[in-house]
């Protein structure tokens, strides 16, 4: 007896309240183009059960973890020893946050080089590259929490970076930080922005988000568009089953990642002894930590950071107007946008190997 027959009373039951029925036949109807680049469809599913990963190891940690910075690091090096599997929970929790980024990071370039922020789809574009700020932000504010000596300075440094940013920098700066320097109300702060504030911002985002892709549909590429003979599967069961498949084994990988490389920690920071030296930010932030190091401290009367600041907003801004001017119209302009993309990945990719072994 099939799962979705009439006979089965469970479902039927379900079905009456619920209406699956209606779900299954829309699920049925959608389908996904079939071509060379169809494997970056897999992205936003991998993102998903990443972020479900995030979620669930969150929180377990918070069963644990205090929030308060003469318990902080202790906190976390009780369930990293003493908690069964703790190490294993919290080891999970960072890297798929590492990973997670990494992902979106793919995901986003894939869909700008497929041309997915054109008509119709500009708002999904936009609520994409939210998403991205969102996470950047959940690991921003995460990584100081377990309060070692590499997280506080790196933040430390971080802050100061952007308290220089024209205009509401230092406003927004002061607000994090909660005083002059880095205490317990910074750690406050960041824990409820961390469990709170951007869980709300993240579900409300990405429902949206969802929820265009739902309305439009699979983003299709140039090339598939011209294509003569086009080939599309049903995304239920066909598509959903290899997606399944894919989230099963990029789950595995992940864990198996955990096993062999657990996450660690570093000792208890304390804001009154001297930096160590080479500290440096999260993977994701070593781009404009490096590029920045290279400017000098003034560039005519403005300070070097600052402009280097004020770079990296104009190299992102460039990215959100794209729906903008890239309508597909013009060869030129769309030439321009995929060598514009082409250079931004290399220079992402160039200066972070680079921090990554400076």
């Amino acid at each position: 007896m099939s799962l979705t027959s009439s006979d089965n009373k469970f479902y039927s039951w379900l079905d009456d309240r619920v209406g699956v029925s209606g779900f299954i036949k829309a699920a049925e109807k959608k389908e996904v183009p079939v071509h060379k680049q169809s494997m970056w469809y897999y992205m936003g599913g991998i993102a998903m059960v990443l972020l479900a990963i995030q979620g669930l190891t969150g929180i377990l940690l918070m069963v644990y973890y205090v929030p308060e910075i003469s318990s902080a690091h202790s906190s976390v090096l009780f369930i990293n020893t003493q908690i069964e599997f703790g190490w294993f929970v919290r080891s999970l929790h960072s890297w798929a946050a590492n990973i997670l980024i990494f992902i979106l990071f793919v995901h986003m370039f894939s869909a700008y080089f497929m041309k997915a922020y054109r008509k119709p789809r500009e708002v999904t574009w936009f609520s994409g590259m939210a998403l991205l700020g969102i996470c950047f932000a959940f690991g921003f504010t995460g990584y100081l929490l377990p309060w070692d000596e590499i997280a506080f300075f790196a933040t430390k440094i971080g802050l100061d970076i952007a308290g220089k940013t024209p205009f509401i920098g230092g406003v927004i700066a002061d607000l994090l930080r909660g005083g002059a320097e880095i205490g317990q109300g910074t750690i406050s702060r960041f824990f409820l922005i961390h469990v709170i504030l951007l869980p709300i911002a993240l579900f409300a985002v990405a429902g949206l988000h969802l929820l265009l892709v739902q309305l439009h549909g699979m983003s299709e590429p140039e090339s598939f568009k011209k294509a003569k003979k086009k080939k599309y599967e049903k995304f239920f069961p066909d598509f959903l089953v290899k997606d399944f498949m894919v989230w099963l084994f990029f789950f595995n990988l992940v864990a198996g990642i955990v096993a062999l490389f657990p996450w660690g920690l570093g000792p208890e920071a304390d804001p009154f002894a001297p930096a160590p030296a080479g500290i440096k930010p999260e993977w994701y932030f070593l781009a404009m930590f490096q590029f920045l190091k290279l400017l000098p401290p003034h560039i005519g009367p403005f300070e070097g950071e600052i402009l280097g600041i004020a770079f990296f907003g104009v190299l992102a801004l460039v990215l959100f107007v794209a729906p903008f001017i890239d309508t597909g119209k013009s060869k030129a302009v769309s030439k321009f946008f995929d060598v514009y993309g082409i250079l931004f990945t290399i220079g992402f990719v160039g200066f972070t190997v680079w921090g990554m072994l400076d």
